[in-house]
């Protein structure tokens, strides 16, 4: 099997978002739900844990990345057609998220930075 470097890199950026999407956003917070508990850390402060294997692999980066990039990988061979287009928008909006990661750290640093200068005067 041949695949083009630009497939590739889609492939790629199409698995960071939906790992992304998965583990950590809103919008997936029902499907991960079911699957966690809450685990008191201090008097005024709790946080939410896997109480399963399917938990951990719902919270977990590293174990949610392999399955959505196994996932995108099979899609593209077996039924390319409709992989293509969810690998598309996926490697879109994964760019799109680095990009505003990247900025908007630098947004804040500057921000950070100015309010430092302003203090020093």
């Amino acid at each position: 099997m041949e695949i083009s470097w630009i497939s590739f890199v889609m492939i790629i950026l199409a698995s960071y978002r939906l790992t992304h999407l998965i583990v950590f956003d809103k919008i997936t917070e029902f499907i991960r739900k079911p699957f966690l508990t809450k685990k008191k850390i201090s008097a005024n402060e709790s946080k939410e844990v896997p109480k399963s294997k399917i938990g951990y692999l719902l919270t977990c980066y590293w174990c949610a990345g392999i399955w959505c990039a196994t996932f995108l990988a099979v899609i593209f061979i077996w039924i390319p057609f409709i992989a293509k287009y969810l690998i598309f928008i996926l490697a879109i909006a994964g760019g799109q998220a680095i990009l505003e990661s990247f900025v908007g750290v630098n947004i804040k640093q500057t921000a950070l930075y100015n309010e430092e200068t302003k203090e020093l005067k």
